[in-house]
């Protein structure tokens, strides 16, 4: 197996709600962390650097030019550097995107950066947030939102396949339970969850109730990759990347060809093609879960599991610490924290901990020598997966 990059050092905030931040200062927090962190590494050492936009999620406004700004301010030339977007898809294919900028010689270290808000949905935040993921046509004149949106990925997979209420609430418990083991999470001093505690908590959006539902934060963190050749140079055992798929299936939800099969089977059927392995050989994973039945469908199609059967691939805290496959070793998105736009890096900095052997005495697993992760954005419509591990 011939590593394409590596990550070699990762930081991140404590999730929280940061009110006196705007999208530029929640960067500068994120870059000055990271910075403090990992103290040998130079302005020098950072060859590339990639951005989401700031304020993504906020009503300041949206600042697309946040690479430019960063790299002025870290007083840096990067020879290779954008502002992308496709929301909690974006650091995986930052990811992707570094791999190919090393691969062709353009740097040899690239520093991908999130910084996310959650949005405040009073003073027409929620009108606003509605028309942005929503068909103008067919969707947005119905009163469309979000928890309503995934909820048809949930009843349709519970119709197909008889998943139950039980089983989307195991999703939560597992979660909360490697949340408590994890000292920066925001739902650990909330104490463990049980199934009934979940199906009793407030309604949302059949057949999601509150604790069915990530939890609004804010934060960022810091990831730097680098040529593979180099990577000892930086980190004793460096996380690598194997293999990576993408794939942008829609974008409202109603042109989406399934509701219970997505982008992810072929992202990452590529990725295990590329990295010359299968989901047999995981070890973990790190699946974005904005909502409990994403983890689900993740599961069933990365293969991890058979079409139909993720419900039960987490009954019972099979996924749970001590379980027989860890999934969301941090606590995911729904114990954590979903830090606004910036939650797909979480998963990302949680695997290399997991790979790098820093995550931790409580946390690390025993045996952690690869794993996947699966980053999605928008409504379910952009799909990144990664193949992540130590050196074979």
């Amino acid at each position: 197996m011939n590593p394409l990059a590596a990550i070699v050092a990762v930081s991140e905030m404590k999730p929280g709600r940061y009110p006196h931040y705007n999208g530029m200062e929640m960067y500068r927090r994120v870059t000055a962390q990271f910075l403090r962190e990992w103290p040998q590494l130079r302005p020098s050492d950072i060859g590339g650097l990639l951005s989401a936009p700031a304020g993504m999620a906020s009503a300041d406004g949206v600042d697309v030019f946040a690479h430019e700004k960063i790299a002025e301010e870290l007083g840096i030339e990067p020879s290779f550097s954008e502002t992308i977007n496709a929301g909690g898809g974006t650091y995986a294919l930052m990811l992707i995107r570094a791999a190919l900028a090393i691969e062709r010689g353009l740097c040899d270290s690239v520093l991908c950066l999130g910084a996310g808000r959650f949005p405040n949905v009073g003073s027409g935040m929620a009108e606003m947030m509605s028309k942005l993921i929503s068909h103008p046509e067919f969707e947005y004149p119905y009163g469309t939102y979000i928890p309503p949106i995934f909820a048809l990925n949930a009843t349709r997979h519970m119709h197909e396949f008889g998943t139950t209420r039980e089983q989307l609430a195991q999703v939560a418990v597992s979660q909360r339970e490697w949340s408590l083991l994890h000292p920066d999470a925001l739902m650990a001093p909330q104490g463990a969850l049980t199934i009934d505690k979940v199906l009793s908590s407030r309604p949302i959006a059949y057949p999601f109730n509150l604790l069915d539902c990530s939890v609004p934060s804010e934060g960022g963190s810091a990831v730097l990759v680098v040529s593979p050749g180099i990577a000892r140079r930086y980190a004793e055992k460096p996380c690598f990347l194997y293999g990576y798929g993408e794939k942008h299936t829609h974008s409202s939800i109603s042109q989406a060809h399934d509701l219970t099969t997505l982008g992810s089977r072929q992202t990452s059927a590529q990725a295990y093609r590329m990295a010359g392995v299968g989901p047999e050989d995981m070890d973990f994973a790190q699946l974005y879960d904005s909502f409990s039945i994403n983890p689900i469908i993740y599961a069933e199609d990365l293969g991890l599991c058979p079409k139909g059967q993720g419900g039960a691939f987490f009954a019972g805290g099979r996924t749970a610490p001590g379980g027989e496959f860890p999934v969301n070793t941090y606590g995911g998105l729904m114990s954590f924290g979903h830090v606004g736009d910036a939650s797909g890096q979480t998963m990302i900095v949680e695997a290399a901990r997991q790979v790098m052997g820093i995550a931790g005495d409580e946390r690390q697993l025993k045996k952690a020598d690869m794993g996947v992760v699966h980053c999605y954005g928008g409504m379910m419509s952009e799909h990144a997966t990664l193949v992540l591990g130590s050196q074979s």
